[in-house]
Order: C-alpha cells, then sequence, then structure tokens
C-alpha cells in the first residue's frame, strides 16, 4: 500500500485530455506529474532516505509541492509538510522535533530556508525543487509498498492536544478518509471532477479533501496559490470547475461579489465548507444568489473528514452527518451518550482516526481512549435525522481562518519579550477571519511595555495568523478559585 499509487494509471485510463493539474497557466497530465514526482523520488533516495525516514516538505500551493509531496510518499519516506510563510524561529522549532533525513524546498520557499541559521539544517540535504531535483533522472518504479499502518504524513497541528506537535497519519488513515469522502458525494465526484484548490496544501484540508479525493477519482486540480475571488471565479469559468472547497474566508469573499459575479457559482456540483463554522450570514447571503454551500466537519487527527451536509438534505449550519464508516458519539462530563437535541463533546472513532502524536505518548493518551476513540473537544448537538451542528468548544482553541491556534504558543512566545511577567491569548470575533487572537499582558515591576514591540516581537516568532490583533497592558490577570489563571471566552 502507498498513497502514491494514486498516480500509477495511464493517462488513457482518465478521461481523454483530463490533466491531473493546471496552474500559472499550464497543465500537467497524470504522466507529467509521475514523471517529476519520480524526479523527487530519484533525488531524496539519492542522498540515503529510506523507507521510513521523515522528509520536510517546504512549498506553496505549486505544482512543485504536488510532484514534490508523491516522490517522497513513493520512495517509502514520511512526507512532512510545513508552512513556507512561517517565521524562521517557528521553522526551526519544527525542524527541531521531526529530525528530517532531507528537506525538500519549492520555488517560492529558497529565500526562507536561505534565511535559516545554518547550524539547523547541519547534516540535513536541502533539495530545491527547481534545482537539484530537477537535474536527475525520474525513478519511475512503483511506490516502494508500505504497510496500511506506516506512517505516511506528519503534519503539526494544535488540535485536540493544546499545543503544536505532529500527528501521525498512517496511509490507511488518509486512504480510507478519500473513499469515505467519495461514497458520500457519490455522483457529484467522478472522473469528470474539477477541483479549485485555494488552500494552503500544508494544511490536511487541502491535502487529503482537495488534493487527495479529486486525484483518487482521476480528476483535475486547478492551483490558485493566491487567492483573489474574481480571479477565482474566472478560473471556474476557464476550466469547468465542478468542486470548490474552501474555509469561510474564501465564502465571505465570494459572498461580497454581486450577484452577477456569483453565476459561474450555481453550476457546481460541490460547494462545500470546512475548517471552522460558516457564519450563518454568509450562507444566506450566497444561497440568496443560488449558490447553496454546505458545510463539513473535520480535524487533522481524523485525516480530516468526519461529517459533511453536502449532497444531504442537512439545514443551514449543520455539518451533516457521519461520513461512511465513521462513527461519532456526543458524550457528555460523565462519558455517557447524550440525548437528542442535548449538547455533548465529539468523539469519532473509525480507520481514518489518527495512530497518535509523534514521540508524544502522554499526548496521545489524552485524546485517543483504550477503545479507538478521539475526543475532539468540540461540543455539538445532533437532531432526530442524524445531523450534528457543532456549537463550541470545551477546548481553548482559537480558530483564525480555519487554522488552529493555540493561545498557551501565543503566551509563550509573549513572555520570552523583555518586561512581561505574566500574559493570557484568547480568541476575539473578527469579520474575516471569524476569530483573530487578542493577547492581555502584565508588565514586571518596574518595566512599561510598548505594544507595538510586543505585536512586532510576536511576528518574529509565529505565523502570521497566530499573531495577536490587539494587544492590552493589564495591571492583572484573573485567576479562579483554585488559583488557576483564567482565559476569557476559553
Amino acid at each position: 500500500m502507498n498513497l502514491a499509487n494514486v498516480l500509477e494509471r495511464s493517462d488513457d485510463d482518465l478521461l481523454p485530455g483530463a490533466p491531473a493539474l493546471v496552474a500559472d497557466g499550464r497543465q500537467w497530465s497524470y504522466r507529467d506529474v509521475r514523471t517529476e514526482s519520480g524526479r523527487t523520488r530519484a533525488a531524496v533516495t539519492a542522498v540515503g532516505v529510506g523507507p521510513g525516514d521523515v522528509v520536510a516538505l517546504l512549498a506553496g500551493i505549486s505544482p512543485a509541492f504536488v510532484t514534490a509531496y508523491h516522490g517522497i510518499l513513493a520512495a517509502g519516506a514520511v512526507a512532512a509538510p510545513l508552512n513556507p510563510l512561517a517565521p524562521g524561529a517557528e521553522l526551526v522549532r519544527e525542524l527541531a522535533v521531526l529530525r528530517p533525513a532531507a528537506l525538500v524546498v519549492g520555488p517560492a520557499a529558497v529565500p526562507v530556508v536561505a534565511g535559516l541559521d545554518p547550524d539547523v539544517l547541519r547534516g540535513v540535504p536541502v533539495l530545491e525543487v527547481a534545482g537539484a531535483v530537477a537535474e536527475v533522472e525520474p525513478d519511475l518504479s512503483p511506490p516502494v509498498d508500505r504497510a496500511a499502518d506506516d506512517p505516511a504524513v506528519l503534519l503539526f497541528t494544535s488540535g485536540t492536544a493544546g499545543t503544536p506537535r505532529p500527528a501521525v497519519l498512517t496511509h490507511r488513515n488518509l486512504e480510507v478518509n478519500r473513499r469515505q469522502v467519495i461514497a458520500q458525494l457519490g455522483e457529484l465526484v467522478g472522473p469528470g471532477a474539477v477541483s479549485l484548490c485555494a488552500l494552503p496544501l500544508f494544511h490536511v484540508f487541502a491535502l487529503n479533501s482537495i488534493l487527495g479525493v479529486t486525484f483518487a477519482v482521476g480528476g483535475t486540480v486547478v492551483l490558485q496559490p493566491r487567492f483573489d475571488p474574481v480571479a477565482a471565479m474566472a478560473a471556474v469559468v476557464e476550466h469547468g470547475v465542478t468542486m470548490v472547497v474552501g474555509a469561510p474566508p474564501m465564502w465571505s469573499a465570494f459572498a461580497a461579489l454581486s450577484d452577477e459575479e456569483l453565476a459561474p457559482l450555481r453550476g457546481l456540483r460541490v460547494a462545500a465548507s470546512g475548517a471552522a463554522p460558516l457564519p450563518r450570514t454568509v450562507s444566506e447571503r450566497l444561497l440568496a444568489a443560488g449558490v447553496r454551500v454546505q458545510e463539513g466537519y473535520g480535524l487533522t487527527e481524523a485525516s480530516p473528514g468526519v461529517c459533511m451536509a453536502t449532497g444531504t438534505d442537512a439545514p443551514i449550519g449543520s455539518v451533516g452527518p457521519p461520513l461512511p464508516g465513521v462513527e461519532v458519539r456526543l458524550v457528555d462530563a460523565q462519558g455517557g451518550d447524550v440525548l437528542v437535541g442535548d449538547e455533548g463533546e465529539v468523539w469519532v472513532r473509525g480507520p481514518n482516526v489518527f495512530a497518535g502524536y509523534l514521540d508524544d505518548p502522554d499526548a496521545t493518551r489524552a485524546v485517543l481512549t483504550d477503545d479507538g476513540w478521539l475526543r475532539t473537544g468540540d461540543l455539538a448537538v445532533v437532531d432526530e435525522k442524524g445531523h450534528l451542528s457543532i456549537v463550541g468548544r470545551s477546548k481553548e482553541l482559537v480558530i483564525v481562518s480555519g487554522f488552529n491556534v493555540a493561545p498557551r504558543e501565543v503566551e509563550e512566545v509573549l513572555l520570552s519579550a523583555a518586561g512581561v511577567a505574566a500574559a493570557v491569548a484568547y480568541g476575539v470575533p473578527h469579520p474575516h477571519t471569524g476569530e483573530a487572537v487578542h493577547a492581555d499582558v502584565v508588565a514586571a515591576e518596574g518595566a512599561v511595555l510598548d505594544t507595538d514591540l510586543l505585536l512586532a516581537h510576536c511576528e518574529r516568532y509565529l505565523a502570521r495568523y497566530k499573531c495577536p490583533v490587539s494587544i492590552q497592558v493589564v495591571a492583572s490577570l484573573p485567576v479562579g478559585v483554585t488559583g488557576k489563571r483564567l482565559r476569557p471566552g476559553g
């Protein structure tokens, strides 16, 4: 078993002339993608990478990411996609955790790697897709066979664990979840599927629910590296896009267009939103323009799909029923199942649930029960038809444009700044990103804090979406009766 087997098909087996990728005014056939993936495979193998070794991948929404990702998998290695827009300090922390055998770099990320301290990558071969990788002969032999439960991908997440750590997703996890989504969509997806991908491929939503699902049915992925609603609409028309899967900020941007500009979306087979709750005002605005956007629910630890309203009669605001083969329980504080209409924590079980957090058995035990249930920390209610509606979170995460932010990570960065004695970070409503991070800080005795300098400090150590949009200096932070610091909204 190997996820890279998805490329082991002849173009003749697909719809005549249907490309695998469209980007930058060019088309790549499945044969083209396999050939370029074979170059990455040959390049990583040449520097000593073998089955089970971790290879970090730093690339944007580009063909370079797609080909490198499949090439790493074909070599039998474990792909670890990282955020190419993350500041150097964050990448350094992640690379220290991963200890990769090699780092593959897309063209846009070359300057990022060049800016890292050379000691960070000492002994780690750095392979540029447009450089050393492009110069090798492709290895087009069948992908290295892997056991179904062998790790395939490592993805950093703040999900159910609270602080960023790599979730281990196996070949079975990711392959099964693709098939679960395809089974749910039925006739809405097939070889003629054309998906627009404007979400970061280092995030599991785009990686498996868009790229993985579309490739699994022999469809076409249209890459849009920089999302713009008008340009996206032009791409829908030009390439005959049938599926648009996005996060709420995308749909909010679409909702700002006129009815006439939204016309191309009315013919979509699939218009789906995920990664965060879709504001009701947005879904109703789009529906009034003839575009029905339905929601889904998932998380990195579930590869990611758990529930999906697309293709069902689920009402607006619902994430629909569980995917085929996925078990869902709603559990009260005592561990018992709640009644229909009552709120409970979402527990998930199925072959799509991850293998655990890398080298962190304590964090794994905290979220996985002995009998395989994943405690998500999300709160939901279920109706008589089995449709779930997410109503909140029992965990402290802030969700910014669909990305999970652990307040603790932000607080640690703030506490590393001179003059900060205490800090608390939490989510606040934001009109464009759903939520944003705000922080309250307490000055050390005798110190005077400049919030602009603190914001700049955060920008040096955190990805942009994790940075506070505002910081307030306060005299003290509230604590509970046990002395534990209280986090507003947490």
